[in-house]
C-alpha cells in the first residue's frame, strides 16, 4: 500500500480510461489560466523551429474595438527571478493588470530570451556588463546582433485568434513596424513604462539613446 491509499483507490476503470483517452485525443492547447490579476485564456502556438509561444487573452471573442496588445519577450531573470537589471518583470505584470482592466486584449509571450540570443548568451552578456560594457556593446563584443527578434510569428498568432487591428503597448518602434510589415494594423502605440530603478537606469538609458526606444527621461 501507498501510505493511506490502497491499490484499488488509484486505479481507473477501463471504461473511464477509454473515455479519457477519447477526450484527450481532440483537446487543444487552450485553457483557462487563473492569475492574481484575473482569469486569462492561454493558448500555445508552435513556430516552424519548434519554439512554443503563449498567448494570454481576455475578451477577444467579442471585439468592438482594437484590443490592447503586449508583445513580451521571455525573460527568465526578470519574469521569474525578479532581476533588477531590466524592467521586464514589472512590464509583464503591468500588462496583465492593464489588459484585465481593459477587458479586451492579449499578451504574446514570445520565446525570444535575451532579445533573441538565448539564455546562455544573455548571461555571457551580463558577465560583460558586470565588467562595464552596456547592453548593446556586450552583444556586439560577443559577435551577436543587438536585437535578433522577429515579429512575423506574432502577427500570425494574432491573425489566428481573429485580431488584425491592435493598440500596442510598447516603447520599441521595431515592434510597431514588425506588426505593420506583417499585415497587422497598429492603430495606436501606448507607452509602457514601469519598473525603473537605480539598478537598471543605465540599461534603460542605453535602450533610449542607442537603440531607439521611446523612454522619456532616459534619453
Amino acid at each position: 500500500n501507498i501510505q493511506g491509499i490502497t491499490k484499488p483507490d488509484i486505479l481507473v476503470h477501463d471504461g473511464d480510461m477509454k473515455q479519457y483517452h477519447m477526450l484527450a485525443k481532440n483537446v487543444q492547447s487552450d485553457a483557462v489560466l487563473p492569475t492574481e490579476h484575473g482569469n486569462f485564456r492561454i493558448q500555445v502556438f508552435v513556430d516552424s523551429q519548434g519554439a512554443e509561444h503563449a498567448l494570454l487573452s481576455v475578451g477577444l471573442a467579442d471585439l468592438t474595438k482594437a484590443p490592447l496588445i503586449r508583445i513580451h519577450s521571455e525573460c527568465l531573470t526578470g519574469d521569474a527571478f525578479g532581476s533588477l537589471k531590466c524592467d521586464c518583470g514589472p512590464q509583464l505584470q503591468a500588462s496583465m493588470a492593464r489588459i484585465q482592466e481593459e477587458g479586451c486584449g492579449a499578451i504574446l509571450y514570445m520565446r525570444q530570451e535575451g532579445r533573441g540570443i538565448g539564455l546562455e548568451q544573455k548571461i555571457r552578456a551580463y558577465a560583460l556588463q558586470d565588467r562595464g560594457l552596456d547592453t548593446l556593446d556586450a552583444n556586439i563584443a560577443l559577435n551577436l546582433p543587438a536585437d535578433a527578434r522577429k515579429y512575423d510569428f506574432c502577427a500570425l498568432m494574432l491573425k489566428k485568434v481573429g485580431v488584425e487591428h491592435v493598440r500596442l503597448m510598447t516603447n520599441n518602434p521595431l515592434k510597431v513596424e514588425g506588426l505593420r510589415s506583417n499585415g497587422i494594423t497598429v492603430e495606436e502605440r501606448l507607452s509602457h513604462i514601469t519598473g525603473r530603478c537605480q539598478t537598471n537606469s543605465h540599461y534603460l538609458s542605453t535602450k533610449a539613446n542607442r537603440m531607439g526606444h521611446l523612454i522619456p527621461d532616459q534619453a
